[in-house]
């Protein structure tokens, strides 16, 4: 597998480089993201985690893939800038996922949410006037 970078940019506002290359992967398929964070990280010099690849783009019937690439100088500015989705998809997000009890407590409704029904909607003239049907009932 050969790498080519045919653009390089620095980009200090955002505090990254920003790379777009060329993999030559003859009679392979198209590797996958962790692959190829591995091979821009020697090939850069650059840590894995600081790199987030953005784009990768493969032709039919050539075997190479065209991608776009953002070397941050750090991974806390990686995870302030790039969306949640990309840092994802490139293993570098560092939120720790809910357990799947904690979802179901939260989105459990509790009693204060749920409607009440016809039968249970009560007017303040008709409240007292179902307690005294009860006591009523308990005297007899």
């Amino acid at each position: 597998m050969e790498i080519e970078i045919t653009d390089k940019k620095n980009n200090p506002l955002f505090k990254r480089t920003e790379i777009q290359f060329i993999i030559k992967h003859e009679n392979q398929g198209t590797p996958n993201q962790s692959i190829l964070r591995n091979e821009l990280a020697e090939a850069l010099n650059a840590k894995k985690d600081q790199i987030i690849i953005d784009t990768v783009h493969s032709s039919f019937g050539i075997q190479q893939t065209r991608g776009y690439a953002k070397i941050y100088t750090s991974r806390k500015e990686a995870e302030k800038i790039e969306r949640k989705h990309i840092l994802k998809r490139n293993q570098v997000s560092s939120a720790k996922p809910k357990k799947k009890e904690e979802d179901a407590e939260a989105l459990a409704p509790t009693s204060e949410d749920k409607p009440k029904s016809t039968a249970e909607a009560e007017t303040p003239a008709e409240a007292p006037a179902e307690e005294k049907a009860e006591e009523k009932k308990e005297e007899a």
